[in-house]
């Protein structure tokens, strides 16, 4: 799927026209506008409002834009060849391949059944590493160490102020000794 040919773009297009391209099309495409036409022109305008919401997502943010020119051969894109549709770290949205295991994302496939580009394992790694659900449950760990080491800290300091000059193992070791000696009486 050629993102640019979507939106009636160049490919050197700025961000500010790739929004204006992109909310002409909304306008004219999006599925409310559409919702008591007939079902065929209906899909036809969702299908074209999503592939212009698909395009727009790749085209305005840089990395995913550079991804994209870097991994599309427009050559072969008129003829059936490879497309980059769907773009993500190796996750697919296509019906037919739901079942495949989670390793097999090497090449996925596009809605249209079209070859993605190769995506390896480590991209996938770098990707979770960077998605917001890993930082919270990396910032969610370090708040529990953290509560974990301040009660450990203040268990100290208690400890401390109410036996000076004692640590708690040598209380621990009169303890002992003081329950030996009353069971020996």
């Amino acid at each position: 799927m050629d993102y640019y040919k979507i939106l009636g773009l160049n490919t050197n297009a700025t961000k500010d026209e790739i929004k204006q391209a992109f909310r002409t099309i909304a306008k004219k495409f999006h599925p409310d506008k559409h919702s008591s036409s007939p079902k065929s022109i209906k899909d036809g305008a969702t299908l074209k409002f999503k592939q212009a919401s698909e395009a727009y997502e790749v085209l305005v943010d840089d990395r995913k834009r550079a991804d994209y020119n870097s991994s599309y051969n427009r050559s072969s894109s008129y003829s059936g060849g490879s497309g980059y549709g769907n773009y993500g770290y190796g996750y697919t949205y296509d019906n037919r391949r739901k079942n495949s295991s989670s390793y097999e994302n090497y090449y996925n496939y596009n809605n249209y059944g079209n070859k993605k580009a190769t995506v390896s394992k480590l991209q996938i790694i770098v990707g979770y590493l960077n998605s917001r659900a890993f930082l919270l449950n990396v910032a969610f760990a370090g708040a529990i160490l953290s509560g974990l080491a301040a009660v450990e800290i203040g268990r100290d300091a208690i400890w401390r102020s109410q036996n000076p000059g004692k640590s708690f193992e040598e209380a621990m070791e009169s303890i002992h000794k003081t329950k030996a000696v009353k069971e020996e009486e």
